[in-house]
């Protein structure tokens, strides 16, 4: 699971390196609409990542540098940050 949660962030990672790529050297017409399409859709979907996980990132020791990396990396962030163990309720 490691593995692909690390494959996934670096092709995200690698998108955005795409993305950024257009704005400098726009590609012909109907491909640099696509790739700014995709990046506007992608970054919506990233903000609503952070905003919908926000909650989760409480208790966290560097909360902004996971907001960043939820930004820019999505749910493969999400999941490759641990889930807090709850204590069991004794009855």
């Amino acid at each position: 699971m490691k593995f692909i949660l690390g494959l996934g962030k670096a092709l995200t990672v690698a998108f955005w390196g795409v993305v950024l790529f257009n704005q400098f050297m726009p590609q012909p017409l109907p491909l640099n609409l696509l790739i700014n399409a995709a990046g506007i859709v992608v970054l919506s979907l990233h903000v609503l990542e952070v905003l919908f996980f926000n909650g989760s990132l409480r208790g966290r020791s560097h909360r902004w540098f996971d907001r960043l990396q939820i930004l820019l990396t999505g749910i493969f962030h999400v999941m490759s940050i641990p889930r807090s163990q709850e204590a069991p309720s004794h009855a």
